[in-house]
């Protein structure tokens, strides 16, 4: 990729460095209309990717445009772009149509409430916009928030974990805002450090892992990278040995450990059959199974086997 590259959003060789401290380090990538995932444990750089992107922070060295524009110092161009932060700065006495009014006002937007309206159908927050904020839940709050973000129409919307702390309802509900806003043409980059919150949303997916781009690609391309490791499956039940005595005898199972803790540590390729047997060995056993997880579906698991490739 060059320089002058044909995306909405063209990363060249971005590196931002505060002090001794490299945040981004050379990285390049291309954002399309549609949603763009920008994934990583926390400490990344993935806030820093988002301000460079958003013209918030300056890059040590690199270039950032946006929609064929320098996004520093161009003010001109926020009128087509929408930031959403990460951290909440909202007072809780505004109303959640004050918030999306203010936002209006800063735009320069003429006349106003016709925009606030559309902005607040399109996150399907008509019914509370006239409560106070401080009444709301996490997942009403960051819709909100998100009605203040697009009131201006913005073509391109940079989203900084707007899915934390929200619970799967809500993330359901988002996602459902995130197709009616890409059905309009836009393109959404939206940063997150939990992959399956993104994994259905997303059609392409960057990873990020101390200031690099580890890898990029739609979710079932960064999966097959995992294609040849073993998964995990952490099962906690009262009878730890006679449980790995039964697990033993399935044909996916690679190997079995025991945790500090007590808990079994399955170790296969298809933890789908896995987990759909361990009920039926724990009830045919006479076991009580509390608790059973995949243990590899953190993104910080994906990034360390990723890296070390």
């Amino acid at each position: 990729m060059s320089a002058s590259g044909n995306g909405v959003i063209d990363v060249f060789e971005v590196s931002k460095w505060f002090g001794n401290v490299v945040a981004v380090n050379e990285v390049s990538f291309q954002v399309h209309p549609g949603i763009t995932a920008l994934l990583g444990p926390n400490g990344a750089g993935k806030t820093t990717m988002l301000h460079l992107i958003a013209g918030l922070a300056k890059c040590s060295d690199g270039q950032v445009t946006t929609l064929g524009e320098p996004v520093r110092n161009n003010p001109e161009i926020y009128r087509r772009v929408g930031f959403m932060p990460e951290h909440e700065s909202v007072y809780g006495f505004y109303t959640g149509r004050q918030l999306v009014q203010f936002s209006a006002k800063l735009h320069g937007l003429n006349p106003v409430d016709e925009a606030v309206d559309k902005a607040i159908h399109i996150v399907g927050m008509e019914d509370a916009q006239d409560r106070a904020m401080g009444g709301y839940s996490r997942g009403m709050r960051q819709r909100m928030r998100l009605a203040a973000a697009i009131v201006h129409d913005p073509e391109v919307m940079i989203l900084d974990e707007p899915l934390n702390g929200t619970d799967p309802r809500q993330r359901i509900e988002f996602q459902q805002v995130m197709e009616r806003l890409v059905s309009q043409g836009r393109t959404i980059l939206i940063s997150s450090h939990i992959l399956e919150e993104v994994e259905t949303m997303a059609g392409r997916i960057l990873l990020m892992v101390s200031g690099k781009l580890a890898a990029s690609g739609d979710f079932r391309a960064i999966r097959a990278k995992l294609d040849e490791q073993a998964y995990q499956v952490r099962i906690v039940v009262d009878d730890p040995r006679k449980m790995a005595a039964a697990i033993v005898a399935l044909e996916d199972v690679d190997s079995i450990n025991f945790d500090d803790d007590g808990s079994i540590i399955v170790h296969s390729r298809k933890v789908a059959t896995i987990q759909t047997n361990l009920p039926r060995l724990a009830l045919e056993n006479g076991i009580r199974l509390t608790r059973m997880e995949a243990i590899d579906e953190s993104l910080e698991s994906l990034f360390e086997y990723i890296v070390e490739r």
